[in-house]
């Protein structure tokens, strides 16, 4: 089975929740990621969370703004599903906080 991905969140100390078709939710932690090679371009907050979206069925960043699947930042979305650790839908106080960043 393949794993889709369908929606992502992300927040201000550089994770993401990523939602996936069969109703799990991973928590993706990206801070050693923004060390690496293209990724680099994800140490400013805002670009992190402002690009942070879902092409490909999977975890994505669109860094050129197209909404090109060929130009994104992406991550296989069978690693996530399988390395990330399952949790639960943030509360509402922490959406507000993940809103406000």
């Amino acid at each position: 089975m393949f794993h889709k991905v369908v929606q992502v969140m992300p927040t201000n100390d550089f994770r993401v929740y990523v939602y996936f078709e069969d109703g799990k939710i991973k928590l993706f932690d990206a801070a050693s990621l923004t060390t690496k090679g293209v990724f680099q371009k994800l140490q400013d907050i805002s670009v992190f969370k402002d690009t942070c979206t879902v092409l490909n069925h999977t975890l994505a960043w669109d860094i050129a703004g197209k909404f090109d699947p060929t130009e994104c930042l992406d991550l296989d979305p069978e690693e996530l599903y399988n390395s990330c650790p399952d949790v639960m839908e943030p509360k509402l106080d922490d959406l507000i906080l993940i809103a406000k960043g």
